[in-house]
């Protein structure tokens, strides 16, 4: 085990370093744990043909989101995609959702009942079924905690770890909306502070607040796939953003990348608004984040199955692991691509 000595900050190791160091000592023991800790999700066997999957994530207010300007029927809707999210990454269908919450005495009775409406409506859509959860009581905020659960045949589990070389890297959607969103969402919240009687100016600009307010899993995608008989070769849903979401990839498959700006899917308002706002649309969608679609790759001889699919782009290829991971501009040159959040060598 990797050893600490004195005082380190968590800013350090960052989110993925800390994750390995605090797992570190852990492998599984049980026979019917298929897959672990450094996944979407946890692979548990179910019988001799099916898996079961197991996520979790949590929700706090002030940090993942803000009740100034997100409705309880939008929060409690987000919270069940954040978590049924992670079960589709695996190309598994989700089933199951436990939610539990420590509530803060600001929380009304009646904010919690619109909460459990967006709930309602998110596991209807999706046609997965809450079945339990907890709640206590918070000092400070509002905290949710989603565990999901799903199920899928052993061998259609999809992990991070089997991209090839020559691979195609696919991504369905769009991405850059729900971080564009919330910038306008905090940039009218800003403006209308202590106003009275004034609108927020958001003409022009739904799809963006939608995308941030309401995301949804692409668990429609993981239904085609297996219409078509597609199985990729690895898979993560896109919640850091493009670039922290493929380095996940390439560091579990052992691999390098290459992307291409001008393949990427890039919604219209995003450019529009990223002008008005003076933020780069490129960046929104390599480090933005919350877009919670899905990132996988595929033997090239399955290209024409993916366009059979429809609302799915390739974006690049995989290569060997000495070529990093570039961003390749449409003049020929190449950007490494960097994110937060990964393993920093701590010294022994």
């Amino acid at each position: 085990m990797t050893k600490i000595k004195g005082r380190t900050e968590i800013a350090e190791l960052g989110e993925f370093g800390l994750i390995d160091y605090l797992t570190e000592p852990f492998t599984p023991k049980c026979k019917t744990t298929i897959k672990g800790v450094g996944d979407d999700a946890a692979v548990i066997e179910a019988s001799k043909s099916t898996a079961m999957l197991v996520s979790t994530d949590t929700m706090v207010e002030g940090i993942d989101f803000d009740l100034t300007y997100f409705p309880p029927k939008h929060l409690g809707y987000k919270a069940v995609t954040k978590g049924i999210s992670d079960i589709v990454a695996m190309n598994a269908l989700p089933e199951q959702i436990t939610i539990s919450l420590a509530i803060s005495s600001k929380i009304s009775v009646e904010f919690l009942k619109d909460f459990y409406a967006g709930v309602e409506f998110a596991c209807r859509e999706a046609e997965v079924d809450l079945v339990g959860g907890d709640t206590s009581a918070s000092i400070n905020g509002l905290v949710i905690n989603i565990t999901a659960v799903g199920r899928a045949k052993k061998e259609s589990v999809v992990y991070r770890s089997g991209a090839k070389v020559n691979d195609l890297i696919c991504i369905t959607g769009s991405l850059g909306a729900p971080f564009l969103g919330l910038k306008l969402l905090q940039r009218e919240s800003r403006v209308l502070e202590g106003v009275v009687g004034e609108t927020p100016q958001f003409d022009g600009f739904e799809y963006l607040l939608e995308r941030y307010l309401k995301p949804r899993a692409r668990y429609d995608i993981v239904r085609s796939l297996a219409e078509e008989k597609v199985v990729p070769t690895s898979m993560i849903d896109i919640t850091d953003g493009l670039a922290s979401d493929l380095m996940q990839i390439c560091r579990s498959s052992l691999c390098g990348a290459r992307i291409y700006l001008d393949r990427m899917p890039i919604a219209r308002q995003c450019t529009a608004l990223g002008e008005q706002m003076h933020i780069d649309p490129v960046t929104a969608a390599l480090n933005g984040g919350e877009d919670y679609e899905l990132l996988f790759t595929l033997p090239l001889e399955m290209r024409e199955k993916v366009a059979a699919i429809g609302a799915i782009d390739i974006i690049g290829h995989i290569t060997e692991p000495q070529t990093g991971l570039f961003l390749v501009t449409p003049d020929g040159g190449e950007i490494e691509l960097r994110a937060q959040g990964f393993v920093k060598k701590v010294e022994e």
